[in-house]
Formats: structure tokens, sequence, C-alpha cells
């Protein structure tokens, strides 16, 4: 077994990975910072324990096409739509900003502008996996700065398309270029017109929003009657593949069909089960994503160059910084969101690789130049985990400690409940609690939140209640019941399943967004599930019914035999959540049960009223004639 064999390279990537990220994650440094540190030690340029990495590269490259994949099985179309502010005016106006800025100042050190416009595109772009794993790891990716970060992202993907077809404009030989430009640039289509390349690009796009609304799911259905897991997780991944490689051929970027693809069927019932099974292979190969980037970093153009290196990628970083937090505050980003969005989206982007080489082929760029462009985005690339821990640790935590309320101590003794967030739903629990004079501890994270509360006399704590120290000097060990309010989803099943694990005391009553978040919270230990909107739901079928001519008295029996009737279903269901066919089965037919003793109730009521109104009537008559 000769050092070059796939086994051996295996090997080393994998111990590489091994060993690097769990130190990098002792020092605090992240899980990136670490895969990137391993692939240089390993790379050509380091150990040189493994070789060329372009192939392994194309293979890890798959990792970020699963990445927006499975981000866009958690991005309902209602939710895409909302974002469309982020989207295209946000990701429109980072782009331009960042290219203008880095234009300029190319421009300035003399680069012909031509050259100035095309590096200024290019370098505008950030890296979709790096900001994603980075956020997520900072817990960010959910909030403000996860949302707008991801919007800048998503855009550039839809920008790299029309670049490709602007970059050969900006040729110092345009005839070249456009010949160059026919053999290298992406897809196999090239060499149609135009408007036959657009209208092939559109049915790309539809096919893939149509087979995933009305092919992909009857195939999964008939996947999941076969029962064979394995089979499941092959016909996934042969989905993505599958649409990645429509994409490529078109000329679209392969991410961005993935994540297409993912948000048709984010409505699907197979959403969890398909996160479920593509989960694994998204860490391994962006793992392996991270260590090629390391491992591509050309240490030899480094150190024959490295002051004017070194000075071009900070001087991107910068550039690009400025220019985003600028954007984001002028897009109402907060003082604080503003430059961490910033700080996440400064490096070069995995599609400048590509973009450079495509520049450099149709004479836009010199070869050395492109070269000097490649190790400057993979130097960046590489550089974002440590400027995100610098400013963490510098400003971050700063402002995070200056802007957190007064620490308040907790009061001895043991409290009869603890409230984990102090929201529009828990104030009204709390005050429930207080007014029977039972003792309760109030925690919430959100420090606008609790400013607020405070100053009509609430002493809240400030706090993430899903840590153990905070909940065991909040007296969870001696509490008799915990009341989860908080709005986080995730957020709230994390915290019943520590609280159950570790206070077995705890009688845990969690706050739900929707029934598929019920069946989560209960899965984990929720001993009492109330879905948010629930109550108010039934209070508004009440006064329809009422408002439809139904007395108050059906009305409310209405309500009545509905909530049991659910309340019941929703436990007896929740053992079968998460198997779609058996579930959809039990619902259904629990669904008709109920109609029918709806429809029951409901006419024995109606008989009921009638034969009073009969005799009360009868009664009226005798006292008229007895008068």
């Amino acid at each position: 077994m000769h050092a070059n064999s796939p086994l051996v390279q295996a090997m080393v990537y994998l111990a590489a990975g091994v060993v690097s990220v769990p130190i990098a994650k002792r020092l605090g440094l992240g899980s990136v910072l670490g895969y990137l540190i391993a692939g240089a030690l390993v790379g050509p340029f380091g150990l040189h324990l493994v070789g060329d990495v372009t192939d392994v590269a194309s293979f890890a490259e798959f990792g970020v096409v699963i990445l927006l994949f499975l981000i866009g099985l958690e991005v309902r179309p209602a939710l895409l739509w909302r974002m469309r502010t982020s989207i295209f005016g946000l990701g429109a106006a980072q782009l331009i900003a960042s290219a203008a800025a880095v234009g300029a100042v190319a421009y300035g050190l003399g680069v012909d502008w031509r050259v100035a416009v095309a590096g200024g595109l290019i370098l505008a772009m950030s890296s979709t996996a790096i900001v994603l794993q980075s956020l997520e790891e900072k817990g960010l990716r959910q909030g403000p700065v996860g949302q707008a970060a991801f919007g800048v992202l998503l855009f550039q993907d839809l920008a790299v398309i029309p670049l490709f077809a602007v970059l050969p404009l900006l040729a110092v030989h345009p005839a070249a270029a456009e010949a160059a430009a026919r053999l290298d640039a992406p897809g196999v289509f090239e060499s149609l017109p135009a408007w036959e390349r657009t209208l092939l690009t559109l049915g790309a796009v539809a096919v893939v929003v149509g087979g995933g609304r009305y092919l992909v799911r009857p195939l999964f259905r008939f996947i999941a009657a076969a029962r064979l897991r394995e089979i499941f997780t092959a016909t996934a991944l042969l989905l993505v593949v599958a649409v990645a490689a429509l994409m490529e051929m078109v000329g679209l970027s392969p991410a961005l069909g993935a994540f297409l693809a993912g948000v048709v069927l984010a409505e699907s019932e197979f959403r969890r089960e398909l996160e479920t099974d593509i989960e694994p292979f998204r860490g391994l190969l962006l793992g392996l994503f991270f260590i090629t980037v390391g491992a591509g970093l050309d240490f030899g153009l480094i150190a024959a160059r490295p002051v004017l290196i070194v000075a071009l990628t900070l001087g991107l970083m910068v550039l690009k910084g400025l220019a985003m937090w600028g954007v984001g505050l002028a897009f109402g980003s907060t003082r604080r969101d503003a430059p961490t969005i910033a700080v996440s989206l400064a490096q070069g982007g995995e599609f400048a690789f590509v973009l450079l080489t495509f520049a450099a082929t149709v004479h836009v760029l010199t070869r050395e130049a492109a070269a000097i462009a490649s190790a400057v985005v993979a130097l960046s690339m590489a550089l974002t985990p440590v400027a995100f821990a610098v400013y963490e640790r510098l400003v971050l935590a700063r402002v995070q400690r200056r802007a957190e309320p007064e620490d308040l101590p907790f009061d001895d003794g043991a409290p009869d409940a603890i409230v984990a967030g102090f929201g529009r739903f828990g104030q009204i629990a709390t005050r429930l609690l207080t007014a029977n004079e039972f003792r309760v501890v109030l925690l919430d994270s959100s420090i606008e939140q609790i400013e607020t509360i405070r100053r009509f006399g609430w002493a809240v704590h400030y706090g993430d209640a899903s840590r153990l120290d905070l909940l065991r000097a909040a007296g969870a060990d001696k509490a008799k019941l915990l009341l989860v309010a908080i709005d986080d989803r995730d957020k709230a099943v994390e915290l019943v399943k520590a609280a159950t694990e570790y206070f077995p005391n705890l009688t845990i009553i969690a706050r739900a967004y929707d029934r598929r978040h019920a069946y989560e919270l209960i899965r984990v230990g929720g001993d009492e599930v109330e879905r948010e909107t629930f109550e108010s739901a039934l209070a508004f079928g009440r006064r329809a019914l009422v408002r439809l001519g139904l007395s108050e008295r059906r009305s409310k029996k209405a309500v009545a035999v509905f909530r049991e009737h659910d309340q019941a279903l929703l436990q007896k269901l929740a053992p079968v959540y998460g198997e779609e066919e058996r579930y959809a089965m039990a619902a259904r037919d629990s669904r008709a049960t109920m109609e029918k003793l709806l429809t029951a109730e409901m006419r024995r009521l109606s008989k009921e009223e009638a034969e009073e109104a009969d005799n009360d009537a009868q009664a009226a008559a005798r006292r008229a004639a007895a008068g």
C-alpha cells in the first residue's frame, strides 16, 4: 500500500481532524479553525502527508451543497418571502458596497479600472461554509445576525451566474475573452444562444420546484413503505446529488439548487427524517472541505511575498467589514448586531476561487494576479475564525458585560416555581402564581425585556435558563415546578431535556409553538405541554359558534369536548410521532372519532335545549291560563 492510496489519504485526513479540532475547541478557537490548521499541517505546503488536494476538494465541496440543502429544509417559503429584504436588499447592498470599496482602493493603487472592478466583484463574495458554521457554533445562526448573514450569502450565490457573464466584458482583449469564456464557463450548454440558455436555466429551476412538490413526496412514501432505513438515506443523498448535478449542468450554483430543493421540501412530512439522515454527512464533508482549504494555502507564495499578501488580506477584511457594517446599520441592524455581521462576512468565499480562475482564463486577470488573489482569499478564510474569536473576547464580551442588567442575588430558601422566559406568555402564568402567594424565581435572557419589566417592579434575573449552573443557583433542586415559556423553540427543548435529566424533582410545564414542537417537548420529558395559540384559538372558535347562532351552552360544550379529546389525542399519538404513515393513519382515525363524538354531543344538547324550550313554553302557557 503506497502513501497516495485512498485508504492512507483518508486515514491522514481523519487523523488530522480528530487531533486538531478537539485541541482548537479546548483553546476556544472553534472547530473551523481546527480543521484549517489540520489541513495546513498535512497539506503539500506543510508536512506533505497528502498530495494534490484538487480531487478531494471537489468532493469536499459537496459538504457546502448538503449544508445549503439542510438550511433550505428549515426555511419555509413563507419565511423566505419574509426574508426578501435581507436577501435582495441587504445582500445586494453588501455586494455593491464591498465591490466598490475594494475596487476603489485597487484603482487608487494604480490598477487598471477593469481589473479593479473585476477584483472588487469577485472579492465581495464571502464563505458560506465558514460563516454559517462559525455562527452556529456561537449560537447566532437563528437570530437577527444569522438571518442577515444568510440573506447576504444567498444573494451572493444568486450573483455568481451574472458574474460569469460580466467578467468577459472587462477583458483587455474581448474577442479572446469571449472564445475562452465559451470553453471554460461552467455548464455544458455554453454553445447555445443566450435565450436558449436562459430557458434551460428556468426549466431546471421549474424541474426542481415541480419535482420536489409532485414527484419526490410519492417517491419517499414508496421508499418509506419498504421500512429500510439505509435505502431512505441513499434516496435522500441521491436527491441532493441529482439536484446539484442538474444545476451545475445548466451553469447554476449547485449549492443554490440544493437550497431551493430544501425549501420545496420544507413543508413535507419527511422533513425531519431527511434532516436526521443527511446531517452526519454534512458535518463530515464540511470538515473535509475546511481541511482542503487549509491544505490549499500556498505557503510558498506567501513566503515569497509575505508583506504583500498579508497586507492585502488584512486590507480586504477591513474594507469588507467596514462596508458591511455601514450597510447593516443602514438596513436597521442594531449597533451590536451590525459589527458582528460585518466580522462574520469579512473573508473571501469559495466561489472566488472559481471566479478567479475564470477571470484569468478570459484575460481579465493575469495568472500571477489570480494566484495572489487566491492566496489572499484562502488566508482570509483561515483568519476569519481567529478574527471572530478576537472580536468576541475583546469587543462582544465587553459590550455584553456593559449591556447586562444588574445581577440580582437569588433569595435564600426554596422557591415553589421557576419561570424561564418572562415575555407575554410567561407574565400571565407568573401573575396567577404570585397572586396565590407562591414564591417564584424569574429568568430571562433578553436584556431589553428585563430592563422594561424591572421598571414595573419585577425582580427578573438575567441569564440563559438552559445553563445548569444558573438553574441550580435559582433553586431548581428545591423547587417543585419549572415553567418553560421561552420563545426559542430549540432552546426550550434543550432546557426541558436538561431539567428532566438533572432535576428529577421538577414538574415541567412547557410552552409549545405548535403541535410538532409539543411532541418534541413531550419526547424529552415535558410533563405537561401547552400550545401557545391553542386556548386562544378555542375561544376564537367559541365566539364564531355564538355568532352563527349557537347558544352559549352549546358553544362552551363544543369547546370542552374538543379540548378534552385533543389533549388526549396529543398524548396518545406521541409514541408514533415521526413515523409518518402510522401517525397520519392514527390522526385520521382520531379526527373521525372526535367529529362523531362532537356531533353526537351537539345533537344531544340540541335535543335537551328543545325539550327545555318546550317545557318553558308549556309552563308559560299554564301561567297565562291560570292568570
